[in-house]
């Protein structure tokens, strides 16, 4: 842990170097550094500069390098640099990436330019680029790589073992060799572990385990993680509708996926988009975020609404007016955290149709436990306060039915978006906000009207 921190600081120690030179005008030290460093500190100084800097930077750094470091840019960062290079420039970029890298740079380009790449790269990256965009984006095929060792049951170890030397050089995180037949239909795989330790005039056959667990080309992404997660896995293979093999899934893949997911889930909450740039321009992010600001004020003016119908007991007695926030302001921290846990939950696939009518009771046992608590807490503080136990009790009973709503709410309302495809983490917030302000003013206000104009 130690170590990790050290490295952290060090690589934030050369980004401030190089905003140190470039700041002073000197180019010429800042390329040096900028090629000493490795490509995930590049991007990191990429994504933490202004457009304008950022310009520069892409300038000074080694065209050879461009590659990797595209590969580590976040997507709006990296459409922002390849904006600014020729398509012949771009091909060159791509030459050597991993399938799953190439498609997805390749997919956040404007159609002209995505066919002018094209026709700059030689027939074997055009036809990987091909084979990598026929699948879904969000799905196995899209973040596979097509790098996969394949050996064949009817060849001894030996033979196997003086193949890898002749290739010299294993794909990154490979631990498993594939056992496919002729057809290319997965049979097996072998531990790279079994495979230097055993007899090397043994066969295949006899030393594969043929109990392997593949990924269908089509599953969801996160599908894949939550296996990965389950079974530990290092790789996986990735096969077809006919049990062909066609690549395999790596865990700096698998941990991307987690990472966007948990991203996503973080900034949707705030109405931002998951790829949202820091230093992106002034009017482009003034329109991002406009769209959710404007359907806050419609929120925010139905709970007013609901105010307006009391106007008459809230002229007659401003300490109502005074009280009034304090039961919604509750009601939507107790929501936010049932939401924050379902969300989370369903995340996980921890939550479905077998125990969502148990989940509902229980977070309706908590907002009933926390109702009494903090009802008799608000009700004992305002009556001390404002020398009234009827105002006491009115707010106390507004509490009780607010945190209540806020548990029903919480649990209720991310399963039904689930339902209808809509995104719990961007739309949940809002719909828990809109109804603990509604029920908690209704309660509040509502209740003070029966009970003190009479």
């Amino acid at each position: 842990m130690i170590a990790e921190l050290s490295d952290k600081e060090y690589a934030m120690q050369r980004i401030q170097e190089v905003n140190a030179a470039l700041a002073d005008g000197m180019y010429v030290a800042a390329r040096r550094m900028l090629h000493n460093m490795p490509a995930c500190d590049v991007a990191l100084l990429l994504e933490s500069s202004p457009p304008k800097n950022r310009a520069i930077v892409w300038k000074l750094v080694d065209v050879d390098e461009h590659g990797e470091i595209l590969e580590e840019l976040s997507e709006e960062v990296q459409k922002s640099i390849i904006r600014q290079m020729a398509p012949e420039r771009l091909a060159a970029a791509t030459e050597g990436m991993d399938t799953d890298d190439l498609a997805y740079v390749l997919r956040g380009l404007p159609d002209q330019v995505y066919q002018e790449v094209l026709k700059s790269m030689d027939e074997r990256d055009r036809e990987r680029a091909e084979t990598a965009l026929s699948y879904d984006e969000d799905s196995a095929g899209g973040i596979m790589n097509t790098d996969t060792i394949t050996v064949r049951a009817d060849v001894t170890v030996d033979v196997v073992l003086r193949y890898l030397r002749l290739k010299g050089e294993l794909p990154e995180a490979t631990d498993m060799l594939y056992v496919a037949d002729r057809n290319d239909k997965l049979i097996g795989e072998i531990s790279l572990a079994r495979l230097v330790t055993v007899d090397p005039s043994r066969l295949v056959s006899d030393i594969m385990s043929a109990d392997v667990v593949s990924v269908p080309v089509d599953m969801d992404e996160t599908e894949v993680a939550k296996l990965f997660e389950r079974f530990d896995w290092v790789s996986a293979p990735v096969v077809d509708s006919e049990q062909q093999l066609v690549g395999r899934i790596t865990i700096d893949d698998v941990v991307d996926i987690i990472r966007e997911e948990a991203q996503h889930s973080m900034l949707s909450m705030a109405g931002l988009e998951d790829d949202e740039d820091t230093f992106a321009p002034v009017l482009k992010s003034t329109r991002r975020r406009t769209v959710w600001l404007a359907i806050n004020l419609v929120t925010a003016l139905l709970a007013a609404m609901v105010s307006s119908l009391f106007e008459d007991i809230l002229a007659q007695m401003a300490v109502l007016a005074i009280l009034n926030t304090i039961v919604p302001s509750m009601g939507g921290i107790a929501g936010s955290q049932t939401l924050t846990l379902v969300i989370r939950g369903m995340a996980l696939g921890h939550i479905g149709t077998s125990n969502s009518r148990w989940l509902i009771g229980k977070e309706l046992a908590i907002g009933a436990l926390n109702g009494v608590i903090w009802s008799i807490l608000i009700a004992a503080v305002v009556a001390l306060w404002m020398q009234s136990w009827l105002v006491g009790a009115i707010i106390a009973f507004a509490m009780m039915a607010n945190l209540l709503a806020a548990a029903l709410a919480g649990v209720t309302v991310p399963m039904i978006l689930k339902k209808f495809d809509i995104d719990p983490a961007l739309a949940g917030g809002v719909i828990l906000t809109t109804v603990t302000d509604v029920v908690g003013i209704f309660a509040f206000l509502g209740t003070a009207t029966l009970l003190l104009s009479a």
